[in-house]
């Protein structure tokens, strides 16, 4: 399969650093939200859709386009950050976060959300969609890519397991699945809810490609997305993400919880202060 040629490490890490701002917008809308998770996946979704994902943004419902599956569906709104971007949805939709009448809610909604491939939030579910999307593709003989995005607390479920069972046995290499595996979820640490034991193992022995890499290297998910498109072995994907929750801000990620927080005029200001400083270093006009 040719892969078109890929984005610089600056443009994607520009683009990271849009995703995290987007989100701090929509954030700022409605007050606080669920910034933890959203904040650590802006590396991994600029890879996506801005080398990978094969979609054209004036007919995003195209039955012929990648798909791309997030979940943990309560990190809707880097989703929304990174369509907005994209020119899928309107910028203007990024200042009405889950409030009433809006059509961003705080978990994502394919009813609502153009560019949203799966409503998630109920945790553990997306893995099996995003593998009965790739059987599709496989059944019609398309070349459609499926990409998913999990969480590790979510990887408690059982449903989680039997979806990867299940892609194994089909041979579905058109799935490249994410692992958000920040080690933080809202009851404490993963070790301390459920330990996952070593993700990379488990998901090899249900007969995946499975890989870490370092969640906010954008070289490194780069070259595990490139590596899982080349593979010829029949195998679904697994890349493993070791991410920092709330990456982009010390400010939040030194918080002991920062999974769902309020957003107050004083944490705005230091979260912004650090942006922009990235923003400087990476040439960047913050507006």
């Amino acid at each position: 399969m040719i892969i078109k040629s890929l984005s610089d490490k600056k443009t994607l890490e520009q683009t990271a650093l849009k995703i995290r701002l987007n989100i701090i917008r929509e954030m700022k809308s409605n007050k606080g939200g669920h910034i933890g998770g959203s904040f650590d996946l802006a590396e991994v979704l600029s890879v996506i859709y801005n080398d990978f994902l094969r979609i054209d943004v004036k007919k995003p419902k195209s039955l012929d386009r990648d798909f791309m599956i997030l979940s943990k569906g309560h990190a809707g709104p880097a989703l929304y950050a990174t369509l907005a971007l994209k020119g899928i949805i309107p910028d203007s939709q990024l200042d009405n976060l889950n409030n009433i009448n809006s059509l961003l809610p705080g978990h994502c909604d394919r009813n609502k959300v153009l560019g949203a491939d799966a409503s998630t939030g109920s945790l553990g579910q997306g893995l099996s969609i995003a593998a009965g999307v790739a059987l599709g593709a496989k059944i019609k003989n398309s070349d459609q890519r499926i990409f998913c995005i999990t969480g590790d607390g979510e990887s408690a479920e059982g449903q989680i397991w039997e979806a990867a069972q299940f892609a194994s046995h089909h041979k579905l290499d058109n799935l490249i699945s994410f692992l958000d595996f920040n080690n933080m979820q809202i009851d404490g640490t993963v070790e301390e809810v459920m330990s996952l034991g070593d993700p990379v193992k488990k998901y090899q022995a249900f007969g995946w490609n499975a890989v870490e890499v370092d969640g906010h290297d954008v070289v490194a998910i780069q070259n595990g997305i490139k590596k899982a498109i080349e593979n010829k072995n029949n195998k679904p994907t697994m890349i493993v993400l070791k991410t920092i929750k709330g990456y982009g801000a010390k400010c939040i990620t030194e918080m002991k919880n920062n999974h769902c927080i309020g957003l107050s005029d004083e944490l705005l200001e230091k979260i912004m202060n650090e942006l922009n400083q990235q923003a400087k270093i990476l040439e960047m006009e913050v507006h």
